[in-house]
């Protein structure tokens, strides 16, 4: 083997000898050979300033790089065949080389590495060069698919670069980025020295941005939480989640390092990264980003990356950068020569960090999508993509996890501690299933166990693993199994974990191993939330109506125990008891009234409709009605609810929120409440209070009877009784009088500017929500919302500071209202008041 070795270096360093004889090591920065490195099927291709622009391909073979000069370029269009001149063989380390070769020097001029990857021969690669034909396929960067070099017969120098018929063929050349896929820079901006952080350096300096070091190994991580469902929201940016291993990447005077999110060094793991972030052309940086290992669909293959990361030897590494290369995927700039970040809002960090990243090669810069999240998430999911990452766009850079990034996950998945394995059965080897717990705050809780999505050589491996770290007893508390079969280890060993929900024990439903992750620690492991505890829904008050079906019905409650919180495990049946349990208090709200329903049949993280128009499948004591709706410009049909089996049915139906109209079919254009909605948005909900007390006071001095409830999302509805006395026209310029008074009074917080823009942080009372057809979340309705809470009614001494809207949900609500003595909004639909006498004391409040 010594002697086969040394025979190939002995005819590398034979084909370089032309090489070396063109150039004085002392007088140009370009490499000799003779390093260590191995890069078999290696490929490169440098754009080149020289005595004329050119672009040289180079290809690993026999341990050395075979260049061509092309002088016009590779083109992907087949029709173009491209003269490629044959040069003398370069050394392996030249496929790093970008810079400047000085004037009277042999090739003097810019050079950039303008593509790099992994070339594939497709017949005998020594046949080809020797006959004059060669037929190889090529993974770059820019340059994909089939590829032909011919050489011409009477110049044997001189050969023909032509691209092959497939799926990477094009016409036009012209999508190709000029632009370095290491430094960033064009082979223009390197011969001209421009220095690319000055600008940069000048918005900092705008911007404020602290003068101070930030060290790689000092920065602590911001970390995501969970959100319940995905969303859309103004000032959120959303990006895609990728599927692989968080990863810090520093850059100090053409020096690099990588750091694991866990604190280990990654720099010699993935040598294209570390040389990618080492060629930025600025003194120094700290970047935040997510490696991966993309597949030919462009798609993270997270095992092929497992296998990069186990990859030791330096010579492996390097092998694994050209047959499996790995992809930093940036998303956030914490540093930049000198300058602190961080306090920087996101927006602005993206902003800066996007100016600074290739358009293509080992560094990407992760895009986002403003404000459209729900939208975004459907295409992901129709994808089969990881999720997605929401950050708030005026968010610092803290260390820890914070609600300012959430994460969206497109599939149920986390990360479990393994505190131990059950015995095998049927022939099964390894075990039966392995024991999983999270952290919950300071405390290791059981999860459940996992025993299906292993292969056989996975459980051998993962059985041999656990043997040393036994232990008597299960390390974490919860209900964990008892007997003994089953056997307890130190948690050590993180595993990632599919799952359809959790139970109300706190354990996975239908759980399915993916992979072992060696970047997590156990400590990452954490709940996001508490598993609810198994406590039932309130029962339903004594003076409920009763459950049985009228005469001549059959109303079928069905599945029942699915999942519809799937944080906190409230089922269908606890939304179904919950409705049954404040039945009395709802019914009146909604007899004769319009009601539209929002269906949720796979609970709140699955999809959900609208629904007007009753299916035909709805027995005929389901009462309908058809209406004008001026929204659609036709005739429409309705629910109405009429008492206990018409609810009940409805939610069975997987409705969740009950919308209802402001009229009765008996006075259908004449409104019996006008609504005020205090919509904080970004408002403190401090500020919510304030304007309902004062609209509170104003009606009082107006004397006009009002009543309030929560909207059981982030507001109050400050609800007006009309008894039904006037058109819902009417009603609106009610509101929006009253709505323009109490904002002008309280200009700093409150406003009637309905777009996010003009808003400012202020709290926006809406009065546009009057009108016929216009939809209201009745009173006691549940939202589907993390902690299922509901659309609360208050008394006006619960209005104060210290009110908390997520206090009333499905288990809190039947309680309070048993504890009191009358429905709050009881007289909502009793009271007429004089009109007429309000506008005046009104008119008179505006004259003042």
């Amino acid at each position: 083997m010594a002697s086969r070795t040394s025979t190939a270096e002995s005819a590398s360093s034979e084909r370089l000898r032309r090489y070396r004889e063109k150039r004085s090591a002392a007088r140009t920065p370009e490499p000799f050979g003779g390093a260590t490195v191995f890069r078999p099927g290696l490929f490169v291709v440098q754009k080149h300033s020289a005595r004329r622009l050119h672009h040289d391909l180079r290809l690993e073979h026999g341990g050395t790089l075979r260049s061509w000069a092309v002088p016009h370029g590779p083109s992907p269009n087949p029709a173009d065949k491209r003269l490629a001149v044959e040069t003398e063989d370069h050394p392996l380390e030249y496929a790093d080389f970008e810079g400047i070769i000085p004037p009277g020097n042999y090739g003097a001029g810019a050079m950039i590495v303008w593509d790099r990857g992994l070339w594939v021969p497709l017949e005998d690669p020594e046949q080809g060069l020797a006959q004059g034909k060669l037929l190889f396929e090529l993974y770059g960067y820019k340059l994909r698919g089939r590829w032909t070099l011919v050489r011409l017969k009477k110049e044997p120098k001189s050969w023909l670069l032509i691209k092959e018929r497939d799926g990477w063929a094009l016409r036009d050349p012209s999508g190709f980025a000029e632009q370095s896929i290491l430094s960033g820079l064009t082979v223009e901006e390197l011969a001209a020295g421009i220095d690319k952080a000055a600008p940069l350096r000048a918005e900092l300096e705008r911007l404020g941005a602290p003068r101070r070091a930030v060290a790689l190994e000092r920065v602590e991580l911001m970390l995501a939480k969970t959100a319940p469902r995905p969303f859309s929201k103004p000032d959120w940016l959303f990006e895609l989640k990728y599927d692989g291993y968080r990863l810090l990447a520093a850059a100090h005077t053409g020096q690099a390092r990588l750091r694991y999110r866990g604190g280990g060094d990654a720099s010699a793991i993935f040598p294209e990264v570390r040389r990618a972030v080492a060629a930025l052309p600025f003194d120094s940086l700290l970047l935040d980003g997510e490696v991966v290992v993309l597949g030919a669909d462009r798609r993270p293959l997270f095992q092929q990356l497992q296998q990069r990361a186990q990859l030791r030897r330096t010579i492996d590494a390097e092998r694994g950068a050209i047959e499996h290369p790995a992809t930093l995927f940036v998303f956030d700039l914490l540093s930049f020569e000198g300058f602190d970040l961080r306090p920087l809002p996101l927006r602005e960090r993206k902003r800066l960090l996007q100016r600074l990243l290739p358009p293509v090669g080992p560094l990407r810069y992760v895009d986002h999508v403003e404000a459209r999240g729900a939208e975004l998430f459907h295409e992901v999911e129709t994808m089969k993509l990881e999720g997605l990452i929401a950050k708030r766009a005026g968010s610092r850079y803290s260390g820890g996890r914070s609600a300012e990034w959430l994460k969206l996950r497109a599939d149920r998945c986390d990360e479990f501690a393994v505190v131990g394995w059950s015995d095998p059965k049927d022939g099964r080897g390894g075990f039966g299933a392995l024991h999983l717990a999270q952290f919950d705050g300071q405390q290791l809780i059981y999860s459940g166990r996992v025993g299906s999505g292993f292969d056989a050589g996975q459980l051998g491996a993962i059985r041999e693993r656990l043997e040393p770290a036994r232990r008597p007893g299960p390390p974490c508390a919860g209900p964990t199994p008892k007997g003994k079969e089953h056997h307890w280890v130190e948690p050590e060993l993180v595993v990632e974990v599919s799952y359809s929900q959790w139970t109300s024990e706190g354990l996975l439903r239908q759980p399915v191993f993916k992979r072992i992750r060696e970047d997590k620690r156990v400590t990452d492991c954490r709940r996001a939330r508490a598993a609810p505890a198994a406590e039932p829904i309130e029962p339903a008050p004594r003076s409920a109506p009763p459950a049985a079906a009228g005469a001549g019905r059959k109303l079928e409650l069905v599945r029942l125990e699915k999942i519809f919180w799937p944080e906190e495990g409230f089922t269908k049946g606890d939304l179904i008891a919950y409705y049954r349990a404040i039945a009395p208090w709802l019914l009146p709200l909604l007899r004769d009234r319009p009601v539209v329903l929002v269906r949720y049949p796979d609970g709140i993280v699955g999809k959900s409709f609208f629904q007007k128009k009753p299916p035909e499948f709805v027995p005929q004591w389901v009462r309908t009605e058809s209406l004008w709706s001026e929204d659609d410009q036709e005739e429409a049909t309705y629910f109405l609810v009429e008492d206990l089996d018409s609810l009940l049915y409805l939610i069975n139906l997987g409705t969740i929120p009950l919308h209802i109209w402001s009229s009765r079919l008996e006075s259908i254009g004449r409104p019996d409440w006008c609504i005020l909605d205090l919509d904080p948005k970004e408002a403190p909900f401090a500020n919510v209070i304030v304007l309902a007390r004062a609209i509170h006071a104003l009606c009082a001095e107006i004397e006009l009877p009002c009543f309030i409830k929560t909207s059981g999302s982030t507001g109050l509805h400050v609800l007006l009784p009309l008894g039904a006395q006037c058109t819902h026209e009417q009603s609106r310029q009610l509101g929006e009088l009253l709505a323009r008074l109490v904002a002008a009074e309280h200009a700093d917080i409150a406003t009637t500017a309905r777009t996010l823009a003009a808003r400012r942080g202020r709290v926006y009372i809406d009065a546009l929500q009057n009108g016929q057809g216009k939809l209201l979340v009745a009173p006691y309705s549940v939202r589907p919302l993390r902690g299922a809470p509901v659309s609360m009614p208050l008394r006006w001494s619960e209005v104060k500071r210290g009110l908390s809207i997520d206090a009333f949900t499905i288990r809190t609500a039947p309680k309070k209202l048993r504890q009191m003595k009358s429905d709050p909004l009881g007289p909502l639909l009793e009271l007429k008041p004089d009109l007429p006498a309000v506008l005046g004391r009104l008119a008179r409040r505006y004259e003042s």
